[in-house]
């Protein structure tokens, strides 16, 4: 038979401290897609470069081995490596920077293949002619194709972002406890109401989520209403 009774009140009581939390969720996923987009974007130019030489295939190694292994094991398996796996070599970081690299890393991978798909959507005339104007490689890449990369790639860019958000809550698996999951995790410990602050921190996440949406929409439509 059903027998719980609901303690609200005390969830209430800890949404100052939740709220701080999801402060830190959100700010450590928003570095990580910083990061993470940035790598990407090197490993997409690494992964179109030509083959024809040995420096070419070495780069397009390194970048294609970089997605292959951060789209084909598991997030925790990344955060773990980092922080364990690097802490039994002698190499101790902090949870919250393990976790921040492990995203990362993560967000790299498939960005980096979102990169790829829109690189392909950019006319191969758009370099050519931007190269026939003088301009270096970097330059057409930086003010020419990237631009055009990212209107492409906006919309899966604002879910990873999302998807970044809801990683974070892996990081109470290597000690972080003072984002979102950690906050609510060392409540939970206190006071064995598992249902009333998990379900808060649900609709916290729930929210954070859909702010992003919402401000990824307003963005867009300020950006490419033309």
């Amino acid at each position: 038979m059903f027998d719980y009774t609901f303690q609200w009140r005390a969830a209430w009581r800890a949404l100052p401290d939740m709220l701080q939390g999801a402060w830190v969720t959100f700010e450590t996923a928003a570095l990580s897609m910083i990061f993470g987009v940035l790598i990407a974007l090197l490993l997409t130019v690494m992964r179109a470069g030509s083959e024809r030489t040995l420096r070419g295939r070495v780069l397009r190694g390194i970048g294609d081995g970089w997605v292959s292994i951060a789209r084909n094991t598991p997030s925790l398996f990344q955060i773990y490596i980092l922080y364990f796996g690097l802490g039994s070599m002698g190499l101790h970081v902090s949870s919250w920077l393990a976790l921040l690299a492990g995203i990362t890393f993560n967000n790299a991978g498939y960005l980096a293949e979102n990169f790829r798909g829109g690189l392909k959507a950019v006319p191969d005339t758009q370099m050519r002619a931007a190269r026939s104007l003088g301009m270096s490689a970097f330059q057409a890449y930086r003010m020419i194709i990237v631009p055009q990369l990212l209107r492409v790639v906006f919309y899966p860019l604002s879910n990873q972002m999302v998807w970044a958000v809801l990683m974070t809550s892996l990081g109470v698996v290597v000690g972080l406890n003072d984002d979102l999951t950690g906050v609510t995790q060392d409540y939970n410990v206190k006071t064995f109401r598992t249902f009333e602050y998990f379900a808060m921190a649900a609709v916290l996440y729930y929210l954070i989520a859909k702010l992003i949406v919402g401000l990824a929409r307003l963005l867009s439509w300020r950006l490419f209403r033309y």
